[in-house]
């Protein structure tokens, strides 16, 4: 995602240059608050306590950068490319359609399982309010980001082996719907709880 951002940012950038008019580089000598002002912020730490030197200071005349103007073709490409990678992040994360399941009973407990492969299968689990419930995440994906599920609203985090399947149980007692995720909340489901 944060890729995605760069290459927008930098196409748009590139498309839409900001000027950079000599008044705006110019620098006026530092007055004596400022100085005393930097000497106990992070430009003195830099420095080694001390300001920089005026000799530092960039003139017009002396600017490092250079405009290096692109063909509109390369300007256009890079926009579309970082906005189809923004699209694409975001179906994958928010677009996809959920896969729903209701909890098959058994002995009194609601049961379901869980396939973990690039996500959770199914995404969506209905269940009944007030019996217990469940939930066997049978991991196939070895992606670190799902090495554990978490369940906050019912307190748990569960680690995932790879290859096994690994049983969480719990009793919602509220009607509404609860979210589990990964280790690092970028996979998720939802546990949709009904009244029986």
């Amino acid at each position: 995602m944060k890729l995605a951002a760069i290459l927008v940012g930098t196409a748009i950038l590139s498309i839409f240059p900001m000027g950079v008019g000599e008044s705006q580089m110019q620098h006026s000598p530092p007055n004596k608050s400022f100085r005393q002002s930097e000497k106990c912020g992070l430009g003195a730490r830099r420095f080694g306590g001390k300001l920089p030197p005026k000799s530092s200071l960039v003139s017009p005349s002396r600017a490092p950068f250079q405009d290096i103007e692109q063909p509109l073709p390369i300007k256009v490409g890079v926009v579309l490319g970082g906005l189809t990678l923004v699209g694409a992040e975001l179906w994958w994360f928010l677009g996809r359609k959920q896969q729903k399941q209701q909890a098959i009973q058994s002995n009194g407990v609601q049961s379901v399982l869980v396939t973990v492969d690039g996500g959770y299968r199914p995404d969506r689990v209905i269940v009944n309010s007030g019996e217990p419930v469940r939930l066997s995440f049978h991991r196939l994906d070895s992606n670190s980001c799902l090495d554990e599920v978490l369940i906050p609203d019912f307190g748990i985090s569960t680690r995932l082996p790879v290859g096994q399947t690994t049983t969480v149980e719990f009793t919602p007692t509220k009607v509404g719907e609860y979210t589990f995720t990964c280790g690092m909340r970028m996979f998720r489901g939802i546990i949709e709880v009904k009244v029986k």
